[in-house]
């Protein structure tokens, strides 16, 4: 009892718990919620600190599975300073409520990997900014007619030699958690099983697959599709391609397939949303796939090797329509997603809090405010407006107007 920390209890809030806001006080020690009966029942001690938290909500804190920069840094560049570049992203995204994210990086040349992925490693959320998670390594094994804003010339097409050809490609897979890939590539399906057995989420995008080809790929253990309706063959009624898996019947028994969405306004047709939402709302997971230019007043930016220009807010490969990430930021994203598909606020804040964490199997850490996780969590208005972000039971940035006294 002597060596443990002062007790939080936040009070004159809306806690999201359990899929629905409650009325009831969050208690934070040692940077973790706890259960607040033990305090009262076992060891008979009250809080030392009390905040009121002014009838916000209080909502586990946003994760973000694909992020490829911001504030002018991409994670993709072999002349970026790595380490700088994940200081000033994960500070600068506490703004934005999000608390934990998975550098991405896009299709890129065997030498880049070697020099970049060594470098972005797991780290915890602190003062310094949000939590980083793991690498999403979005490529090289895509389809070249799928390619989006990926450069043709270093997409690998196929595997000829397992599990090493992967390693060859990144050099190693310590740092990764999560591999976009497309499911048609041959020899691509014989390392699926590999990589989730090693806890990497297969993620199956930037494809012309068949609904069939999809449904082995999730057979053999793939549970995401990267940035549903982008860089994929459209719905068609007699084969519906990748985004059929999100209603398909022939996947294995208590399985939910995941799906990234980019809800603002452009990559999808608010209808889109509705529609994906509609037929598969626990597999929602909100994506930013934000480029170097979000947060940034620019014309243009780099994307791994490829040029970038911004138009009327929106991020697309220079002298092109075709659409190249975004600049769009995670609060934008659940404000954008609750209104255009009239979901609830508690289904538009868990798919960027519990379905991401779930996706990566974190939510024993992050992803929820149940007793004993991580006490990372954002402050909300009504309006779903973030006011406060905290790591660990501490504030680590509030709005200039937040009332709240700390």
């Amino acid at each position: 009892m002597a060596n443990m920390g002062k007790i939080y209890q936040f009070i004159n809030c809306r806690i999201l718990r359990d899929h629905k806001l409650i009325r009831e006080d969050l208690w934070v020690r040692d940077g973790k919620i706890i259960d607040p009966r033990i305090l009262f029942w076992d060891e008979k001690v009250s809080a030392d600190v009390q905040i009121d938290c002014c009838n916000y909500i209080i909502s586990p804190g946003f994760i973000d599975v694909q992020i490829n920069g911001g504030f002018g840094v991409d994670f993709s560049s072999s002349d970026t300073n790595i380490q700088q570049g994940l200081n000033v992203v994960s500070k600068g995204l506490l703004q934005h409520g999000v608390t934990a994210y998975c550098p991405t990086v896009v299709t890129s040349t065997p030498q880049t990997y070697k020099l970049i992925l060594p470098q972005i490693r797991k780290t915890p959320g602190s003062r310094q900014g949000a939590a980083i998670l793991g690498v999403h390594v979005e490529g090289p094994y895509i389809n070249p007619m799928k390619r989006g804003a990926h450069e043709y010339r270093i997409i690998q097409s196929k595997v000829d030699d397992g599990l090493q050809t992967i390693l060859n490609t990144y050099g190693s897979l310590d740092h990764i958690t999560l591999i976009t890939l497309a499911p048609e590539i041959p020899g691509i399906l014989d390392v699926v099983q590999q990589l989730t057995q090693k806890n990497i989420v297969v993620s199956l995008g930037h494809s012309a697959a068949t609904l069939s080809q999809a449904e082995t790929a999730v057979a053999s253990g793939a549970s995401f599709i990267t940035h549903l309706f982008n860089a994929m063959v459209p719905f068609h009624h007699r084969d519906p391609g990748l985004i059929g898996l999100i209603a398909s019947n022939n996947i294995p028994a208590n399985t939910t397939i995941y799906y990234g969405v980019i809800a603002d306004g452009v990559h999808i047709h608010e209808c889109g949303l509705r529609v994906a939402h509609r037929i598969n709302s626990a597999g929602t997971v909100l994506i930013t796939d934000a480029m170097a230019a979000m947060g940034l007043d620019v014309k243009k930016y780099q994307l791994g090797p490829m040029i970038v220009e911004i138009r009327d807010g929106h991020a697309y490969l220079e002298s092109t329509n075709t659409l190249a990430g975004s600049v769009v930021t995670m609060d934008s994203c659940v404000k954008y997603f609750h209104q255009a598909t009239c979901c609830t606020i508690v289904e538009a804040l868990e798919a960027a809090t519990l379905h991401p964490a779930l996706l990566l199997g974190i939510t024993d850490s992050h992803g929820t405010l149940n007793f004993g996780t991580l006490a990372d969590f954002t402050m909300l208005d009504d309006n779903l407006n973030v006011r406060s972000t905290w790591i660990s039971g501490q504030c680590v940035w509030k709005h200039q107007d937040c009332p709240i006294t700390l």
